[in-house]
Parts: C-alpha cells; sequence; structure tokens
C-alpha cells in the first residue's frame, strides 16, 4: 500500500519513549501517530477501534508482552501490520515477532533513519529487519543448543517471559485469561521442549540465550 496518510498506532509503556518516535514519525511526509497505548492489553482494544494502518510495538511492557499482543492482534485481522522497535538485540525475540505475526523488526539503538525506512517497507508489503538483528539472527543458527525461539509458539515464549519475570501461576493464568491449569501444562511442556529438569536450570538456558540478563535478574 502507498504510505499517503498512512495512520500508526504506537505501543511503548514509556510515554517519553512514545513522544520521541512520534515526533520523528510525523516530521514524514504522508504519516500519523492516531492513537497511542502503555501495554499491550490498551493496543489490542486501541487497533480494534482505531484499525490504523501500522502498529509500531514495543516487547516489554506490563502484563500481556508485545508478542502476545502482536499474536492477539493478527488473530483478529490476519492483514494487520505490525512493526516491532525494542531494546532486545536478541535472535529469539525477533524470530518469536515474526512468528506471531510482525512484519518487521527495529531494535531502538538503530538510526532514526532505519526506523522510518522500515515503517515504509512494512506499509508497502515487505519485510523489514534491522542489520544488526540480521547478524544475530545469522550467529544465532550457528549454536548447537536448542533455542528456545526455534521450538516455543509464541504463547509458550510468552509464558516463559511471565515464568522469568517471577509471576506466580495464578498470575500467569490472569494475565492470559487462561485456567491455573493451563498454565501448568505450558510451563512443563516448556521445560519438556527445552530438555530441562527444573526452574533453575531454565534460568541458566535462558541467560545463556539471551532471553533473560543479569539485569532482569537485579531487577526481578
Amino acid at each position: 500500500m502507498s504510505t499517503a496518510e498512512a495512520t500508526i498506532l504506537l505501543v511503548d509503556d514509556h510515554s517519553v519513549v512514545r513522544e520521541g518516535y512520534r515526533s520523528v514519525l510525523q516530521k514524514q511526509p504522508g504519516l500519523r501517530v492516531v492513537a497511542e497505548a502503555a501495554d499491550g492489553a490498551e493496543a489490542y482494544r486501541l487497533y480494534k477501534s482505531e484499525t490504523p494502518d501500522l502498529v509500531i510495538m514495543d516487547l516489554s511492557m506490563p502484563g500481556i508482552g508485545g508478542i502476545e499482543a502482536v499474536r492477539r492482534i493478527r488473530q483478529w485481522d490476519k492483514a494487520a501490520r505490525i512493526l516491532v522497535f525494542t531494546m532486545h538485540e536478541n535472535a529469539g525475540f525477533a524470530v518469536q515477532a515474526i512468528r506471531a505475526g510482525a512484519r518487521g523488526y527495529v531494535t531502538k539503538t538503530s538510526p532514526p533513519e532505519t526506523l522510518v525506512r522500515a515503517v515504509k517497507d512494512v506499509l508497502a508489503g515487505k519485510i523489514a529487519i534491522s542489520p544488526d538483528i540480521d547478524h544475530e539472527l545469522a550467529l544465532s543458527r550457528i549454536s548447537g543448543e536448542t533455542s528456545a525461539a526455534d521450538v516455543l509458539t509464541p504463547r509458550e515464549f510468552e509464558v516463559l517471559r511471565l515464568l522469568l519475570a517471577e509471576n506466580t501461576t495464578e498470575e500467569i493464568a490472569e494475565t492470559l485469561h487462561v485456567s491455573p491449569k493451563t498454565v501448568a501444562n505450558l510451563h512443563s511442556l516448556i521445560k519438556d521442549k527445552l530438555g530441562v529438569g527444573s526452574d533453575i536450570e531454565l534460568v541458566r538456558l535462558a541467560l545463556r540465550q539471551g532471553i533473560l540478563t543479569e539485569v532482569d535478574l537485579g531487577e526481578a
């Protein structure tokens, strides 16, 4: 599609960040930010009411994360165009985001022109990946370890993310609107798929694969 008067929904839990890239985008002719959301659930609601041409989605937010929000939006509208714009410079998150239905993945360390180019590419129906993530994707294929990104579904990956953030089974069930039994079953399935026998091993694997960082552990 043409980018003429393309409407955009910005999703990021930091208002300062939204203000920054709203300013960058609205300097481009034909791009108009029509709505903003601070979390995945609000993004889903606003997408249904505003039906924007493009969603620019962060990944780490309170409640449901960006990957789950992408999955829900694409489930509601198969034609939704979603570009992930995130701090996660990790191939696993990129794989999961694309698998959930995102059409692009750009890191926040990328220069503004990379974001603008990705926006135009996704609006034109192309896939857009920032160069640093392209490099990470290539490197990830060399590792012999079972990658969480390769074997888990987007829903399982979201449960893993919430588990690593020290959410209880009941809290995860409430966030995802499923039963605690479903969460417990998914928890067990995730460990089976990744070949680990305990939550400690799960944390170690997540650290090795960059899904969890020492900073995350310090904040937990």
